[in-house]
């Protein structure tokens, strides 16, 4: 099964100037907690934007790159070559990390989205699509707010409705 998870603000925002808006404790050990022992898969950037540019422990980290070379994780050149690695995975659970491409290009194949809401703006440049507005998409499940580090979040679940063959 593959599902999106993303933390995002008010206007859907989830980066600014490659890296993350808010620095929320909770939504970490949520993630942490969630996609250990699974595939992650990721861009380039987002791979860059972790500490010392080391893939996520614990985890198998596909990363669509044009330009990478690596022996710590699975590098594909194209999205036609992340699906069928992802393809190839159909029976693991595949989280969607990220950045605003690769989830504006996986979204439809993604059976949920796992979506902590910032009470928030963050002043984002990269955004995620809006899942409200997305006919495609029904929010299932949303947490009572949470004071994560002097911020208000919710954790949600999106389920998609008409989910895409990969």
């Amino acid at each position: 099964m593959i599902k999106a998870i993303v933390h995002a603000d008010k206007e859907w925002g989830i980066g600014k100037n490659g890296d993350m808006m808010f620095s929320l404790p909770k939504d970490m050990k949520f993630f942490r907690e969630t996609t250990s022992g699974h595939t992650v898969v990721m861009g380039g950037n987002t791979l860059r934007s972790f500490p010392n540019q080391k893939p996520l422990k614990n985890r198998v980290n596909i990363v669509l790159s044009r330009g990478q070379v690596r022996d710590d994780c699975v590098i594909v050149r194209s999205f036609d070559e992340l699906k069928k690695e992802m393809k190839a995975r159909k029976n693991e659970e595949i989280y969607v990390i990220g950045g605003g491409e690769i989830y504006r290009e996986l979204l439809p194949y993604c059976h949920e989205a796992l979506v902590t809401k910032v009470d928030a703006v963050g002043g984002a440049d990269t955004f995620f699509p809006n899942l409200d507005e997305n006919e495609n998409f029904v929010c299932v499940a949303m947490s009572e707010p949470l004071d994560d580090n002097g911020n208000s979040i919710r954790f949600t679940t999106y389920k998609n409705i008409k989910v895409q063959e990969l």
